[in-house]
């Protein structure tokens, strides 16, 4: 929004650059949390009062367009991030929040919690490993994670392999606009891009982690006592990232590349 104050500070979007990924307390009201919360509780089907009722370790949420989700990934400082790490005019609106994994207390591994980064084009085909990724992130501009409940150490929290994206930026260029495949990833780089640096998404109800789109993640299980909810949205682009642009404008998730490719 014209006006509007920066909502990322020069070192946080150099930390974008070199991490991968940024957080911002307060992102949207406490409020919108709780109520999203209320609506998702009914979804699961499950009693938020009776942990009895929490008979699965995780439990899958499509799309949600509901006000308080509309709101929440749509505040002024969450539009003026985007436009710092995107690009003003290179990310489309959304009218929703995607897929929740609803996470439950539990001693059981749900099968999801391997490193990974989201596959963004190939959806086509039925085998999620058959999905692609290219040096150029056809079809999605940043990774996000909204939490609507808050989140500690205990509280199954993603992982995120800092820095990671910087050396899938090299893996993917080779391979050009075709990109690589998950099972490539898997083939290739079975360390999944280790760094030997990690960090966990924590933080109170109203928390966005902004990633790059690279960066890899990993869920893990809940060894807390309170149910986590968070989104993962991609921000889809307003037309395809450019690493090599005539008037140098770069956005920071494409300065990323850029610095990734100058460094092999």
């Amino acid at each position: 929004m014209p006006g509007t104050l920066p909502a990322l500070s020069a070192a946080q979007i150099d930390a974008f650059i070199t991490d991968g990924f940024v957080r911002i307390d307060n992102a949207f009201p406490r409020e919108l949390a709780d109520q999203g919360r209320a609506i998702l509780w009914a979804a699961t089907g499950c009693n938020p009062h009776d942990p009895a009722t929490w008979t699965q370790p995780v439990v899958r949420l499509g799309d949600f367009p509901q006000p308080p989700f509309r709101e929440a990934v749509n505040t002024p400082a969450l539009h003026a991030a985007y436009d710092q790490l995107v690009g003003i005019g290179r990310w489309l609106p959304r009218g929703s929040l995607g897929t929740f994994p609803v996470r439950f207390p539990s001693p059981t591994d749900a099968g999801d919690t391997g490193w990974h980064v989201d596959a963004s084009f190939g959806h086509d085909s039925p085998d999620f490993l058959d999905w692609r990724v290219n040096v150029l992130s056809r079809g999605r501009a940043l990774l996000m994670l909204f939490l609507f409940s808050d989140v500690g150490e205990d509280d199954a929290p993603t992982r995120i392999r800092v820095g990671s994206h910087l050396e899938v930026a090299r893996y993917l260029a080779p391979a050009g606009e075709a990109g690589r495949s998950l099972r490539d990833m898997i083939t290739d780089r079975p360390d999944w891009f280790g760094t030997g640096l990690e960090a966990l998404v924590t933080g109170p109800a109203g928390t966005v982690y902004l990633c790059h789109p690279f960066l890899v993640h990993a869920a893990q299980k809940h060894r807390g006592k309170q149910v986590k909810f968070m989104a993962q949205p991609p921000l889809l682009p307003n037309g395809p990232l450019e690493i090599d642009r005539a008037d140098g404008e770069y956005s920071p998730v494409e300065l990323a590349i850029r610095v990734a490719l100058d460094s092999q």
